[in-house]
């Protein structure tokens, strides 16, 4: 009986230690995101209810390139403009648009059904990116002078047959948080008074397929060497990067800035071509991936103008010699933003 009482008291202590561990352990995460930020550079509205007014074009795109002949095969889906209206309050955002189809042309580059999922959130000390994309329906953008008996007076190329599927996520830590504000810039619930910049760190991780009817290198390409003359119906690639980058706000006069942000990130891939009657090809190869952020406009304690823009770049080498694999998407926004302060707390 002593004996099981010792071991009953042994496992409390065990259990007391392990939920007091956790507890601090939580605390400290907790504690690590929380950041007090520099009044005197960054003015806090996230408790003030942000509403927007929208216009933006999420797109992806897909390259090909052969880096011996300098030959290059662009793919481009036609994706809409849209329009739309959304707000922000504490953690809480959301937005909502809709497709103009009257300034939406399909008569030139042809029709792109696409379910994007593409979200990106600005929390104070890390932004994390998502990708999630379907698509189907591109055009050869770079038509002129790639491929034989191209008339540049009518419609561009069209692959109706193209369908993509992108799922990915990359996550920067900012290391001056305290009075550099990403959300500033493109969430519009913080104001940022003065220049400051900041040091960015972190690591990708992303899967990519493009597949076709037929070869995804087209059949009248007036280099019938591009590729060494290999031709392949779908790719799939597995890519994983460690990135790092710098971003920093100009602000003239405290209200009108801009803000510039580029990351680079260095990694490997494991790619597979799929093709018709022959072998596959399947490889392990290097990784470049690049991610630009751009914003320009007007801030102040209740409004906000301004064009924001995010592209994401994953350039993939190929297990064909000399060639390289660009997948990229990205998202253009113009917003037009005003903050109300409430009396009384939401939640």
């Amino acid at each position: 009986m002593r004996k099981g009482y010792i071991l009953l008291s042994v496992c409390l202590c065990m259990f007391h230690f392990a939920r007091s561990q956790s507890s601090s352990f939580i605390d400290k995460i907790g504690s690590w995101f929380q950041t007090e930020n520099d009044t005197a550079y960054i003015e806090d509205h996230t408790k003030d209810l942000t509403t927007r007014f929208f216009g933006s074009r999420k797109y992806n795109y897909y390259n090909i390139f052969d880096r011996k002949r300098k030959t290059e095969v662009m793919y481009r889906p036609n994706t809409p403009f849209n329009v739309g209206f959304g707000f922000n309050y504490k953690f809480l955002g959301i937005n909502v648009a809709f497709n103009l189809p009257f300034i939406n042309s399909t008569d030139r580059y042809g029709k792109t059904k696409a379910i994007d999922l593409q979200a990106h959130y600005y929390l104070r000390k890390l932004v994390v990116d998502f990708y999630g994309q379907r698509y189907k329906g591109y055009y050869i953008a770079n038509s002129r002078g790639l491929l034989n008996g191209f008339d540049e007076k009518g419609p561009l190329p069209v692959r109706p047959d193209i369908r993509n599927l992108n799922i990915g996520m990359s996550v920067e830590y900012i290391f001056n948080d305290k009075k550099f504000s990403y959300r500033a810039a493109y969430l519009q619930n913080e104001y940022q008074k003065k220049s400051a910049g900041s040091f960015l760190i972190g690591g990708e991780l992303f899967t990519a397929k493009m597949k076709g009817d037929s070869s995804l290198i087209p059949r009248n390409i007036t280099r019938q060497d591009f590729m060494n003359g290999i031709t392949y119906s779908a790719t799939s690639i597995f890519s994983v990067a460690a990135n790092a980058g710098y971003a920093y706000t100009f602000v003239y006069k405290q209200h009108f800035f801009l803000t510039l942000s580029l990351s680079g990130g260095l990694g490997t891939n494991y790619t597979h071509l799929l093709r018709h009657h022959a072998n596959d090809f399947r490889k392990f190869g290097l990784e470049l991936n690049t991610n630009v952020r751009a914003s320009f406009g007007y801030n102040s304690s209740k409004y906000f103008a301004g064009i924001h823009y995010v592209n994401l770049t994953t350039r993939s080498q190929s297990p064909i010699e000399n060639s390289w694999q660009s997948i990229g998407a990205g998202n253009f926004r113009i917003s037009l933003a005003r903050r109300f302060g409430l009396k009384r707390q939401l939640f």
